[in-house]
């Protein structure tokens, strides 16, 4: 009896291109990423991303609001301007040379300052005007006047009305005080004096303390009185 023959074919390869499909219920192999792994993964880098673009503009703000700042501080925020320190005793002598007769010059503490001197005329009459800063920012002036006119004097204080004799420092004045009326801005106090020459009127909004040291200051500069 002969013997038949069984041909076997040779066992093929795997195809490199092929693809292994898993069996349900079995894991996928090591390394594989699933769609569930995928989308997490793309949702956590949209997360990072909104994340540093929210510390961007958080860091940005601040410097925009930092240099507002730094703005409003250079700008706005200066220190008050040292008033220029008027030398009224040299201004105080070429007055004297201009005019030919004496102008008060008085020696006031060194905390004051003079914010003004001038010798110049008003309505025909030569004056000699200084204004004063106080140690308390107030202001006190001294208005020298070469005349005896009352019209004058009216029209320096506005019209002060009657006023009270007082003595200061052995000198006779005469003071008026219309703090709280209106219409009169620098001249809420005033004293008022003469010379053989001139009517010396200090004025201002000063302290009464500060217009009788003035007054002390003014009087050490009036020539003696003639008997």
């Amino acid at each position: 009896m002969a013997r038949k023959s069984v041909l076997t074919r040779p066992a093929q390869p795997p195809r490199a291109d092929a693809v292994s499909t898993p069996s349900p219920g079995v894991p996928p192999e090591s390394g594989a990423e699933t769609p569930e792994q995928k989308a997490d993964r793309v949702a956590e880098a949209r997360r990072k991303r909104r994340a540093n673009q929210t510390t961007r503009n958080l860091i940005g703000s601040l410097a925009a609001s930092l240099g507002i700042v730094l703005f409003l501080v250079l700008v706005v925020v200066r220190p008050d301007p040292v008033p220029l320190a008027i030398d009224y005793a040299a201004t105080a002598a070429e007055a004297e040379a201009s005019l030919g007769t004496t102008v008060i010059s008085p020696v006031v503490p060194p905390t004051w300052s003079a914010n003004r001197a001038e010798f110049a005329g008003s309505g025909g009459v030569d004056e000699w005007n200084i204004g004063f800063i106080t140690a308390d920012r107030t202001f006190l002036g001294l208005l020298q006047g070469f005349t005896d006119e009352q019209g004058w004097l009216r029209d320096a204080l506005r019209d002060p009305g009657e006023g009270e004799r007082v003595t200061i420092a052995g000198v006779e004045w005469q003071r008026y005080d219309r703090r709280g009326v209106d219409g009169v801005g620098l001249r809420e106090i005033a004293l008022v004096t003469s010379t053989p020459d001139s009517t010396v009127v200090l004025y201002g909004t000063a302290s009464d303390a500060d217009l009788e040291l003035l007054a002390t200051a003014v009087a050490a500069e009036l020539p003696p009185a003639v008997e």
